[in-house]
């Protein structure tokens, strides 16, 4: 498992559809997720420190959790099947692991709100995590280990995300509302 951190989210001004970019914590890659305006704007006000006036599903799901008697422990992005990212919410509750099928979205807006680790599946990282240089372009170098054949596919069905990074202008979620 690869540790992320949620580095941005960006907005694209031509489409405004919304992109998480998770990047290692030990290393260069980001993964671009495709969010709602919804989920990101629940990460987003996390990550800014802005408190809603009432609570957001996922400040709800934290607080269910808590009075359950369990803590969350991780998310994991498991799995990336046909364009689609697939998460896991794993819990502990009295003393097991109970682990919970979610969007990745959701995940990562329950992981903000509970400050536990993003860990992303090597398999995924490798499939649909990209190299981005200083201007947030993605560099020419491919990532993976698979064979050439399954990269072209890949590239192709993954080019659609490279497109839309390239037109997003970047906001910048880590400043604490105030700061």
């Amino acid at each position: 498992m690869i540790e992320t951190v949620v580095e941005s989210i960006r907005v694209s001004l031509v489409t405004q559809h919304r992109v998480v970019i998770l990047k290692e914590v030990h290393g260069e890659r980001h993964l671009p997720i495709w969010i709602g305006a919804y989920e990101a704007e629940a990460i987003a006000m996390e990550l800014q420190g802005v408190t809603a006036a009432r609570p957001l599903p996922y400040d709800l799901m934290k607080a269910v959790i808590g009075d359950m008697g369990g803590t969350v422990e991780r998310i994991v992005v498991s799995d990336l099947s046909q364009d689609v990212f697939y998460a896991r919410i794993v819990i502990q509750q009295n003393g097991r692991a109970v682990e919970i099928d979610s969007r990745p979205s959701d995940a990562i807006a329950l992981a903000v709100r509970s400050r536990v680790p993003i860990l992303v599946d090597e398999a995924v990282m490798d499939r649909a995590g990209v190299v981005l240089d200083g201007d947030g372009e993605e560099e020419p170098t491919a990532i993976g280990v698979e064979s050439e054949a399954s990269e072209r596919v890949d590239d192709e069905r993954l080019s659609v995300f490279r497109e839309f990074i390239n037109t997003l202008d970047l906001d910048d979620f880590d400043k604490k509302k105030g700061n």
